[in-house]
């Protein structure tokens, strides 16, 4: 396989395998190679272990070397000049480069033949499923550094809530990380091993539903909020509120990643050729996962959007709380963004402006609803204090119902 190289994608990330020298070159023309880490041969161990066929393979792949690129919206760009032919069975999308000889990164060609990793279906099963894992590990690690942005551990943060439940989720990840430990030392998952974690999904899966209700509670909180104040008080709770519930959702996410990249090393152990199944399984579950948080958040921020309007539409009256209230609910979108983050999850959101008082004293909505607001008021204190400024009232509100026609 001289000047050949090898590449697989599953849409996480891109297996560039080959003679290392030629799988350096191609990256680095790519610019990727700084931001990609090993996929050597050993990694495939138990995956060379499933028969003939595959050890044949295996002996072929000795002599090689790969590497592993997350994708991004850069890195993708980059490889998808090259056209690699996705398969509907497997999900993977796959190709053959070929080179000059003596020319290093010198790839000229996209060859649609057959490769010793390519054709053989276990061998491809093998390292797809080391993409994964390696896909979820980086997603770990993305949200062990968001975690630990936040002011407190994620351990005190889930020992403050209120559900006594949620507590097991401190000792599930006590049991995860024993485990990813043991791997990491023996470089498998045996029986006694994954008998210690592989119950622990329940856990994980219902601190995570109960952190989502949550969410959807404290959006329904703000949309059944009118008055300005109230609109304050409740605006403000969501900060530390909303934050609290996002780390939540994140360390669930961490933990059910680790719980992949165990799962995954067991059925290779144990039923190699049930991998290409549970990945392409384990895939769906976690999009599924993804997208439903991705929906709670945006049905959260779509919320105390509308709460941001009111609070910017009574300005006059109000001008300090409702700058309160713009300045809580851009906090907030700015947590959910950093959230989004290392999931992967797109962040497209502004932050909102807090109207002027003077731009509000042009704006006849603005004078209206601030009549309409402030007469009332001075109706019920007439009595006392008497009428000299209702008539100024009356004529902002007649003010505001003219410009407004």
């Amino acid at each position: 396989m001289d000047n050949e190289i090898q590449l697989i994608s599953d849409g996480d990330g891109l297996a560039v395998i080959g003679n290392p020298r030629d799988v350096e070159g191609f990256l680095a023309s790519n610019r990727l190679l700084s931001l990609s880490e090993d996929l050597g041969p050993p990694r495939l161990g138990p995956a060379l272990r499933t028969g003939a066929a595959v050890a044949r393979a295996g002996s072929e792949m000795a002599a090689n070397s790969g590497r592993w690129v997350k994708l991004t919206e850069e890195s993708a760009g980059a490889i998808k000049k090259f056209g690699l032919r996705e398969s509907s069975k497997t999900g993977l999308s796959t190709g053959v480069i070929k080179g000059n000889k003596g020319q290093i990164g010198g790839y000229v060609e996209f060859v649609k033949g057959p490769g010793a990793l390519l054709t053989n279906p276990a061998m491809l099963a093998g390292a797809a499923g080391i993409m994964a894992q390696l896909a979820r590990q980086h997603e770990m690690n993305e949200i062990k550094s968001y975690l630990a942005t936040i002011d407190e551990k994620i351990d005190d943060v889930i020992h403050r809530q209120s559900d006594a439940e949620l507590a097991r989720v401190i000792g599930t990840g006590l049991d995860i990380q024993s485990a990813m430990i043991v791997r990491k030392r023996t470089g498998r998952v045996d029986e006694h091993t994954w008998s210690t974690v592989q119950g622990r999904t329940h856990t994980i899966t219902d601190a995570l539903g109960w952190a989502l209700l949550r969410l959807g509670a404290l959006a329904e909180r703000m949309e059944n909020t009118t008055t300005i104040g109230d609109l304050a008080k409740v605006a403000e709770a969501a900060e530390s509120q909303a934050r609290e519930l996002l780390a939540v959702l994140a360390r669930c996410f961490e933990l059910q990643d680790a719980l992949d990249v165990l799962r995954l090393d067991r059925v290779l152990d144990a039923s190699p050729d049930e991998l290409d199944g549970h990945r392409l399984a384990l895939n769906a579950v976690r999009q599924d996962r993804r997208e439903r948080i991705s929906r709670e958040t945006e049905h959260l921020m779509a919320r105390l959007d509308a709460a941001a309007g009111t609070a910017n539409s009574k300005v006059l009256l109000h001008s300090t709380t409702s700058r309160a209230v713009v300045g809580s609910i851009n906090r907030v979108g700015s947590a959910v963004d950093d959230f989004h983050r290392p999931l992967g999850i797109e962040c497209g959101r502004r932050s909102l402006e807090a109207t002027r008082w003077w731009d509000a004293a042009r704006d006849p909505r603005q004078l209206k609803t601030a009549a309409a607001e402030a007469v009332p008021k001075a109706l019920a204190a007439a009595s006392v204090a008497g009428a000299a400024g209702l008539g100024v009232l009356v004529a902002l509100a007649k003010k505001g119902d003219e410009e407004s026609e």
